[in-house]
């Protein structure tokens, strides 16, 4: 633990207890969902969706943006993610069809959301919940619930319910492809998340204690987490963040990357973090303060390295250690952001 954590007192908090909890809740939602997840992905096998839709917010719509890419290069589906006002507010049918419906909350209560589900039931859609509270609406109205075990989440600020909605993803993903390698690294998890929480980010907090705006750059795998990470800089830290792609980066936002502008970059072992280095060795060049964590090694911080695919899930647990002990050097409350609540009920 680095000197600016032992200072901030990390351990004080809800968000850094119950990211501490997610290697043990992932094991629980692999064992308590297997026989859910092999039906639901023989089903699929079988009939094979013409679209796949998700449904989430927040948090949760960053466990969608992993998913679409996790589905898209293992399955070969198109994912779109659902406008939910679509539903709620403008009440417009959904055309009939094949299709399979991915919704994703930690709550599960959303009026928007639900109404969502609902219209694409309705249209035919096989509607899979990946929800951690399994007595909630949404449960209830699913025809395959896959219970994210994350137990109960008191920090306003999600972290082991999004972890569990990331492995989530990665075990669905994996029974339907069959893929032996991505499901001896769901195997792994649990131990890399350990692991994981206990690499020292302080750099970062060093590197963003009196930062006002910076870039969280991804892509691929990563970019889901890049979108979580500006998230939790915004509510936990009062840090305006910004996510992007290593490619949309470039068309245009990195006009403002200069001197002394700070960046997190999230880099894996595949092509798509070979791009992810390329913007950041472009970024130091013009003097920007970069924080990079790298599962090839040689970024300013520890990443482990695995599948591409799990790497990203590791480096947000780091995150969410290095995240909570910065908010605190900044004179916030990460449990306890202002303005906000647990449950967003949005319609």
């Amino acid at each position: 633990m680095g000197a600016d954590e032992q200072q901030a007192g990390v351990t004080a908090t809800l968000m850094e207890t119950e990211a501490a909890e997610a290697a043990e809740a992932v094991r629980r939602l692999v064992d308590a969902n297997e026989p859910a997840l092999t039906a639901l992905a023989t089903r699929l096998r079988a009939n094979p969706p013409a679209r796949i839709v998700t449904c989430a917010r927040g948090s949760s719509d960053h466990a969608a943006s992993y998913g679409k890419y996790l589905i898209e290069t293992f399955i070969g589906i198109p994912v779109a993610s659902a406008a939910p006002s679509v539903a709620s507010v403008f009440a417009a049918p959904v055309a009939p069809g094949s299709a399979l419906c991915i919704a994703i909350s930690q709550s599960g209560r959303s009026p928007d959301l639900l109404a969502t589900v609902r219209a694409h039931q309705e249209a035919g859609a096989h509607v899979v919940a990946f929800v951690n509270d399994e007595s909630s609406p949404l449960a209830l109205l699913a025809d395959t619930l896959i219970g994210l075990k994350a137990g109960p989440e008191r920090s306003v600020a999600a972290t082991k319910s999004y972890i569990t909605a990331l492995a989530a993803f990665v075990a669905l993903v994996a029974e339907w492809a069959r893929d032996d390698a991505l499901a001896a690294a769901l195997t792994r998890l649990p131990e890399q998340l350990e692991a994981a929480r206990t690499l020292d980010w302080s750099d970062a907090v060093t590197a963003l204690r009196d930062a006002t705006n910076l870039f969280v750059i991804g892509r691929g795998y990563s970019f889901g987490i890049a979108q979580e990470a500006a998230l939790k800089f915004k509510e936990t830290c009062g840090l305006h963040a910004e996510a992007f792609s290593a490619a949309e980066v470039r068309h245009g936002p990195m006009a403002i990357v200069g001197e002394g502008f700070p960046v997190l970059a999230f880099a894996t072992s595949d092509p798509a973090g070979d791009s992810v280095r390329e913007a950041a060795a472009e970024f130091a060049e013009r003097g920007a303060r970069l924080c990079v964590a790298d599962a090839k090694g040689g970024g300013s911080l520890p990443a482990l390295p695995d599948h591409p695919a799990i790497e990203p899930i590791l480096m947000v647990q780091s995150f969410y250690h290095m995240a909570n002990a910065l908010s605190l050097a900044r004179g916030h409350d990460p449990d306890r952001p202002l303005y906000l609540k647990k449950v967003t009920e949005t319609r």
